[in-house]
This record gives C-alpha cells, structure tokens and sequence, in this order.
C-alpha cells in the first residue's frame, strides 16, 4: 500500500522570507513602473522644448536640385514645426513665405495665394520663430554690404540664424518658378524660364535662412531669404536689394530636423 506523502509545513522563519522577497518583488516592480512614467514624461517635455527651439525642414535641397518635385508634406502638418520659413510647392508651382503663421504662394504669373492646409510641399524650411536680437539699421546698404553687416554681428559659424526683417527697400528684385509636370526637369533647367519681379520704393517682409557651410547639400548655405510686400500682394525669391532702413530680428538654433523625401526623384 502506497503511503500518502504529506508536505512539510514550512517554519515561520522561512515564511517571513518568502514575504519579504514577494514584497521586494513588488516593490521594484513599481519602482520600474515609476521610472519609466518619468521617463516618458520627461521625454515628451523635452521633445516639446526641442521642437520649438528646432529648424524643421522637408527634403534636402540636393533633392529639389535634382527635380524633387513631389509634394508629400501638407501644410498642416507643416504648421506644426513652426511659424516662420520658407519653401516651394508641389509641381515646384511658385515660392513659399512663411510669416506669423500664414502661408503665402508667390506663383510665376506674380499673383499672391493664401496657401490650404490641404496642399502639400516637396521642400520647406521651418522654424517658431523667437527673436533673440533685435537690431535697427538706419542707412542703406546693397546684398553685399548688407550680408557683411550681418556676419559682423552673428559671428557664429555652425548656427542656423532665422531672420525676420521689416523695412523700406529703395529696390529689391525677386523670382518665382513656373509649375512643372512630369517628367520633372532639374531646377537648373527650370530657373532658365523663371519670372523676375523688381519693386521701388517698396514696403515689406523677409522671412529667411543664413545656413552654415557645413550644411552644404541639405539646404543653401548663407543667406536665403522670400520676400513679401507690405499689402501681401507680391513677393518671391530675393535676388539682389537695397535697404533703406529696417528692423531686424534674428532667432538662433542649433538643433536641426531633417525629413528626407519619400518619393521617388
């Protein structure tokens, strides 16, 4: 006859031990659970914080270059990498102004367009713009003595400074680029058929870029700057100006964010 095995009963000390090491158990796993909530908590701040102190930007222009032309961004979802910047269209259909959070087209026929959340863009710049310095220049100065005037003031070399300037322009000229269709040509095909604006005495905005050169290929080092009038009914790429008088706000950021372009070129 088979005996019936009855377990021992465990002592009372050995009892309190399994308690103890349940209840460590326990314990780290809430620890675990609280560090990570930190974390993530953490994370999402510091991600906000980024963000606003951060150059967006969609495509390289190495792309654009090349007849990158494919809009896969929409401008609302653009809107949420900043207030300020610059950029194209889908088809490469005119110039992108960014200003106080309002998009604005400057096509080739040089008609200006409030611009949907529903459109789309194959390259822009973007940034919330802060203005960290404020300076006034109250005597005329051409592109040339104007870009000099700037690196005397931003020595910094491998920044990105985002301007935002407000004056009078005794002349500034500007381009904007005709829609493509596919197959896309190179930009360099499609700048020999740009349209060029000039204006006198002319009132208005520079949204814009001075990228370092260690940027070269993701976007055009130096100075870029898009141009609007003062009644928003021109504008466009700026090619050659001279200032009269302005104020000019400069934003600094270090941190960049690239998306690279999900179409085929």
């Amino acid at each position: 006859m088979r005996k019936k095995t009855i377990p021992a009963r465990a002592s009372s000390g050995q009892a309190r031990a399994d308690t103890c090491r349940a209840m460590r158990k326990n314990l780290n796993v809430l620890l675990s659970f609280f560090f990570l909530s930190a974390v993530f908590l953490l994370s999402g701040c510091c991600h906000s914080a980024n963000t606003r102190d951060t150059v967006f930007q969609t495509s390289t222009l190495e792309a654009l270059m090349e007849g990158g032309y494919e809009g896969t961004f929409t401008f609302g979802e653009l809107r949420e990498h900043g207030d300020t910047g610059l950029g194209t269209f889908q088809d490469l259909d005119g110039e992108m102004v960014a200003i106080d959070g309002q998009f604005f087209q400057v096509r080739a026929d040089g008609s200006v367009h409030t611009v949907m959340d529903s459109a789309t863009t194959p390259f822009a710049v973007m940034t919330f713009f802060e203005a960290e310095k404020t300076f006034l220049l109250d005597s005329p100065m051409d592109r040339g003595e104007f870009e000099q005037y700037l690196n005397n003031l931003l020595p910094a070399e491998n920044v990105i400074y985002t301007f935002r300037i407000e004056g009078d322009f005794s002349y500034i000229k500007t381009r904007s680029v005709p829609k493509q269709t596919k197959p896309y040509p190179p930009l360099k095909d499609v700048i020999r058929k740009q349209t060029i604006f000039e204006f006198r005495d002319s009132k208005g905005s520079i949204a814009g870029f001075r990228f370092p050169d260690v940027m070269k290929g993701l976007n055009s080092t130096g100075y870029h700057f898009h141009f609007l009038t003062e009644d928003r009914r021109a504008g466009g790429h700026v090619l050659e100006y001279t200032i009269k008088n302005a104020v000019i706000s400069v934003d600094t950021d270090s941190a960049f964010f690239l998306l690279l372009p999900e179409s085929k070129i």
